[in-house]
């Protein structure tokens, strides 16, 4: 099992607001098997050592260094921390705190040095929608599970949900061939199973209003096709679980969810790489760093494709956006598509964090601007 935890907006906000001179961020590979946590702990200690080169290279106190080190070390031989491991481990060190995120995606392994974090590995798995929720539907029974990257998925109490469609119906059985008012059989059994649905839907709308998380259903047929045709959330997934639910665990359901969620991220990159493709010839897209940056600092980037594994060093000026690049990663410096990643949060654009296969020419990044620059 992986033990992960998925960065919310605020903590991203917080993480991007610390100003340290001795900020250290330290990316490695773990693993969830316990047993094999050996190799994790001893790569955690040499890239410490790497990180003190830095701080010592710049001239930090040795007090401060000295702090840092210790918050390290402590983690390093904390017993009870590396049974709970992911795949990747992700740690924001000052001589005053440390925090750790573990994170379900893999990451190469990395030192940051500099006066502030650098959280573009926290943005592959914060913007990797693996939060939903999967309506398990039958004529006998439904439950709402929301299925989350972090924690076990559970079932969601829904007010007045119907218990099933016979007793929302007030009848024995809705596939009963009986008649009943003006309509019997196989038409009757849709009117019933249609208005259970509905209500269905009627009881999801308090619970699912304001939410941007996908709802992914889990019916065979017919109750499949008809709750589609009723519902009135514009967040059901095209796609869906199209086996019964009935005896499924909601770890069971929330494991059929996977595939789909990742089909639904691969369309996402998808249509910002279109979008992207129209901007360009607008002249509202851009893949150079340099006027990605001047755009970030001026908020007018909307969406950021960034390369999830490169780190360039270098600054850019907190006033006017332009980029100073560095040949060597070093404490004076940090990472300039990460600062550029930063900037279009704090300025309410969306970053995506990816592969750099899915980057429009394969650069560092790509910019969909909201107008010109």
């Amino acid at each position: 099992m992986l033990y992960v935890d998925i960065p919310t907006r605020s903590e991203l906000d917080e993480l991007i607001a610390v100003r340290s001179a001795a900020s250290v961020t330290l990316v490695l590979a773990t693993t969830a098997h316990t047993q094999d946590t050996g190799k994790a702990r001893i790569q955690l200690g040499n890239l410490a050592k790497q990180a003190v080169e830095q701080l010592e290279a710049v001239g930090v106190d040795k007090r401060t260094i000295a702090a840092v080190e210790e918050q390290i070390h402590d983690l390093q031989d904390d017993d009870e921390f590396w049974k709970f491991q992911a795949n990747s481990l992700v740690l924001f060190v000052t001589p005053t705190s440390l925090r750790s995120f573990r994170l379900p995606t893999t990451l190469e392994d990395m030192v940051q040095v500099s006066d502030r974090f650098h959280v573009k590995p926290l943005l592959r798995a914060a913007g990797f929608g693996q939060h939903a929720f999967v309506l398990a539907l039958e004529e006998n029974a439904v439950r709402l599970i929301e299925v989350s990257a972090d924690m076990p998925a559970v079932e969601v109490r829904v007010p007045d949900m119907p218990k099933d469609a016979a007793s929302f119906a007030g009848t024995a059985n809705v596939n009963s061939r009986s008649y009943a008012q003006r309509k019997g059989g196989g038409e009757g059994q849709k009117v019933l199973l249609r208005a259970y649905a509905r209500r269905i839907d009627a009881v999801l709308r308090p619970v699912l209003a304001g939410r941007h998380e996908p709802l992914i259903l889990a019916a065979t047929q017919p109750m499949n096709s008809i709750f589609r045709s009723v519902c009135s959330f514009g967040g059901l997934a095209a796609d869906g679980i199209d086996t019964s639910p009935a005896t499924m665990t909601p770890a069971e359901i929330a494991e059929a969810a996977r595939p789909i969620l990742d089909g639904l991220h691969e369309k996402l990159i998808a249509d910002v790489r279109d979008t992207f493709s129209a901007r360009e010839n607008e002249g509202r897209a851009t893949k150079q760093i340099a006027d990605a940056a001047r755009a970030a600092t001026f908020g007018a980037v909307e969406t950021l494709l960034i390369d999830m594994d490169e780190a360039l060093p270098g600054l850019v000026d907190e006033t006017t956006g332009a980029v100073t690049f560095d040949e060597a990663e070093s404490a004076a410096s940090y990472g300039i598509v990460d600062e550029i990643a930063a900037r279009v949060i704090q300025s309410g654009g969306t970053v995506h964090a990816v592969r750099r296969a899915d980057i429009p020419g394969e650069g560092s990044l790509a910019a969909i601007l909201r107008y010109a620059v």
